[in-house]
């Protein structure tokens, strides 16, 4: 199955950050392509720094609501603290979409929610990706023009 990770840090050694975590999820599944790293401003949440964010597509053959509970094993090894939504962070690893899949689980949403809105997701995918598509959202490629356009 073909998945995409979009991975993101805003503490610390942000690049280590993130590399880490792409070894991390190379332990669990076969990482193929990994984007340049992009550094964005933080959306949401309190007044934090701004993150370095990446997209890492991967193949591998996990059951989604297993390797969900993996990418937060990765992430609490990393040193992620959960103590206010949308704050910052030293890792942040969101499971953007497994093949075609639609899960609505209470651990697990494919695609995922928020993707097709995010820059800081759909323009390093784009980049590895030219062809991606968010089942029910569309080309990743219009996906980033409509987000220019606003």
């Amino acid at each position: 199955m073909k998945i995409v990770f979009s991975l993101g840090s805003n503490l610390g050694d942000r690049e280590d950050n993130i590399e880490s975590a792409i070894t991390e999820l190379n332990n669990l599944v076969e990482i193929t392509h990994v984007s340049t790293f992009l550094e964005t401003d933080p959306v949401g949440g309190p007044k934090q720094p701004q993150y370095i964010n990446a997209v890492a597509i991967a193949e591998g053959d996990l059951d989604p609501e297993q390797l969900m509970k993996e990418v937060l094993a990765i992430e609490m090894k990393l040193g992620r603290v959960r103590d206010v939504k949308w704050g910052p962070r030293t890792i942040d690893i969101d499971i953007i979409v497994i093949d075609d899949l639609t899960i609505n689980s209470p651990g697990l949403t494919l695609p995922h929610p928020w993707a097709h809105t995010r820059y800081f997701v759909l323009e390093p995918w784009l980049e590895i990706d030219p062809q991606a598509e968010i089942p029910g959202k569309g080309l990743v490629a219009d996906l980033v023009a409509s987000l220019e356009d606003n």
